[in-house]
């Protein structure tokens, strides 16, 4: 018994990749996104419930709504919230494609990948331009 790996103290099995080691595939990624995005849209609804309530009570509760969303830690949530409704869709439609039995080729779906995570930042940095500028109807 003193062959046994348990016994002399040394540990025979294999150990697990580390984090710092592991390559993230870009599909995990963004299959991982999908599902914070669909959780970080919840949220959302939350926030747009809220808005309905404030506007409801006129020019005092726009204020009250508008005192914190306006801060610039309220405005990268409203980005955030932007960049989740984006993302979640576009990568919504390719699951439909997926679901019909396209792009499942490994160079393809990480390709499409990589375009829904810049498309969707372009999305949401193009919203919020065109908000910041008033093209948006909010600033009239």
């Amino acid at each position: 018994m003193a062959d046994h790996p348990q016994k002399s103290g040394t540990n025979a099995r294999p150990l697990s990749p580390h984090l710092t080691i592991y390559r993230w595939p870009v599909t995990m990624m963004t299959s991982i996104a999908h599902r914070a995005t669909g959780m970080g849209l919840s949220v959302g609804v939350v926030v747009l419930a809220w808005w309905l309530v404030c506007i409801s009570n006129g020019p005092e509760g726009w204020q009250s709504f508008h005192a914190i969303w306006d801060t610039p830690l309220g405005l990268l949530a409203l980005f955030g919230l932007t960049w989740s409704l984006i993302f979640h869709f576009l990568n919504g439609v390719r699951h439909l494609a997926w679901d019909l039995g396209y792009g499942f080729a490994k160079q393809l779906a990480e390709r499409n990948s990589v375009i829904i995570f810049a498309l969707s930042i372009i999305g949401a940095l193009a919203v919020f331009a065109a908000v910041w500028t008033g093209h948006g109807g909010y600033l009239q």
